[in-house]
């Protein structure tokens, strides 16, 4: 057997460890999250019940938002299994988008942080509509590529 061969041997065996580590760590980091999905949850329902201070919003929003943050980190974890070992990239800006929202709610004590916290989002909106219209292998599937398919 050639070195050459040896070594493909070799790269497509690291290739599968290192594979099965990334995919065992992620089921482990989706078992925490669900506990701690479950924990926000309670903790959630604690508050709705004993708190009798109406004007404690913003903990309460922080609290919405931070499940919504479990939510997303583990529904990534799903789709990542789902679509061949692959990250869709929109995932990251809905987390993205939620986190900053986060921030603007619970940190808005100085305006122009909370404009920057804003332009991010807004910015973060933007990367989502451009690669929502961008085809991907399928071309004049959106409506801003109908013209372009049939030239």
């Amino acid at each position: 057997m050639k070195i050459k061969d040896k070594l493909g041997v070799v790269s497509i065996g690291i290739h599968h460890v290192l594979q099965m580590i990334l995919n065992v760590s992620l089921v482990f980091l989706a078992v925490i999250l669900s506990f701690q999905l479950l924990k926000e949850l309670i903790v959630f329902s604690q508050f709705m019940v004993t708190n009798t201070d109406s004007n404690d919003y913003q903990s309460f929003f922080s609290r919405i938002l931070v499940f919504f943050l479990y939510f997303e980190f583990i529904a990534m974890i799903v789709k990542y299994f789902k679509e061949n070992y692959h990250f869709p990239l929109r995932y990251f800006m809905y987390i993205g988008i939620t986190a900053m929202v986060r921030l603007i709610i619970v940190e808005h004590d100085n305006p122009l942080h909370t404009l920057y916290y804003s332009l991010v989002i807004l910015i973060l909106i933007i990367g989502y509509f451009i690669m929502n219209i961008t085809p991907r292998e399928r071309v004049a599937s959106k409506w801003f590529f109908k013209n372009q398919a049939t030239n």
